[in-house]
């Protein structure tokens, strides 16, 4: 698990809207990444290893209690400090960013911000909604959603850039489903958004 990195770093295509949401699940290595993937594909913990390359799932999710649902294209991509100019490969056409943040890693919040901001302020991801889940939320030295709302600049981000911050434990699911359903809303927002932005030219 973990090790599926492909020679030409997968410079993916821009995908039609009627298909699945193209979504890339960014964060520091150990943040919980390979977890959220595999809990919300087999709604189970999944002992993971550090991911080497990525790992893709394709995903349905209901929406909401209703019988509506969202077909998403998961992209889990490795966090070490080596794998990290890769990132910018899998977020080309993204329809939304999931960040994935450890709650308990005080000393890291510095630097999972920097990448964060870093992604986010890159042109091709202007507008690209984001998911900040702030995992390991069930642990008792986790830091509250304030204080990673400050830490991580959030409000410094672009305006351009809708984002929100949910609390999660990937381990049993928790906050995921709210997450996401959060992110799909935003991303409808957007897409409706530039329809309406290319009616008028």
């Amino acid at each position: 698990m973990g090790n599926g990195l492909s020679d030409h770093h997968s410079l993916l295509p821009c995908l039609p809207s009627f298909q699945s949401l193209h979504i890339v699940i960014l964060g520091l290595d150990c943040a919980g990444k390979t977890t959220v993937l595999y809990r919300l594909r087999f709604n189970e913990f999944v002992n993971t290893v550090p991911t080497k390359g990525f790992n893709t799932e394709k995903i349905k999710v209901s929406l909401g209690g209703s019988r509506r649902t969202a077909s998403f294209h998961f992209w889990d991509v490795g966090g070490q400090e080596k794998l990290r100019p890769l990132w910018r490969s899998y977020t080309r056409c993204a329809d939304g960013i999931v960040f994935v943040v450890d709650s308990v890693d005080a000393e890291r919040i510095e630097e999972a911000k920097t990448e964060l901001h870093k992604i986010t302020r890159l042109a091709e991801n202007q507008g690209v909604p984001v998911l900040v889940v702030a995992n390991k939320q069930d642990l008792r030295n986790s830091l509250s959603l304030a204080e990673m709302e400050s830490m991580l600049a959030l409000g410094e981000l672009s305006s351009a850039t809708p984002w929100h911050l949910q609390p999660t434990c990937a381990i049993i699911g928790e906050g995921l489903q709210e997450g996401l359903e959060k992110l799909h809303s935003m991303i409808m927002k957007r897409r409706k958004m530039l329809r309406q932005q290319k009616k008028k030219r």
